[in-house]
């Protein structure tokens, strides 16, 4: 019995040292689309014909995304400087660009933190 209490505190320790300092990321350069989240995900919206539609999501407080079309893997942009990641994002709507940062997953949830972005060539 006390082996077995001793093995789940040592269980849980080591998953909270986990959650609190687990993986910080994986550096990386990634192109991608950017899209506004909602119409991309309730009803497939992308591209250059849905360029002002999803300025106007975007100005509306609606959360940009980074959309790797190889894998369809949709990447939130994560605000690691507490900013709106949507600012950095504007310029690209729905246009290809080549960023570099940190990948990182929580909870099923892909994000990546930018830390620069230009248009793709």
């Amino acid at each position: 019995m006390k082996t077995t209490i001793m093995m789940l505190i040592a269980g849980a320790t080591l998953a909270m040292a986990q959650h609190d300092h687990g993986d910080k990321g994986k550096e990386m350069t990634m192109t991608s689309l950017v899209v506004d989240t909602g119409c991309y995900m309730s009803h497939n919206s992308k591209g250059e014909k849905h360029e002002s539609c999803a300025t106007a999501c975007a100005k509306a407080g609606v959360p940009l995304a980074l959309l790797d079309e190889a894998s369809g893997t949709l990447y939130i942009a994560v605000a690691t400087d507490h900013k709106n990641q949507n600012e950095k994002l504007m310029p690209f709507i729905e246009k290809k660009v080549k960023v570099t940062g940190t990948l990182v997953e929580k909870g099923g949830v892909k994000g990546f933190a930018l830390k620069t972005i230009e248009a793709a060539k």
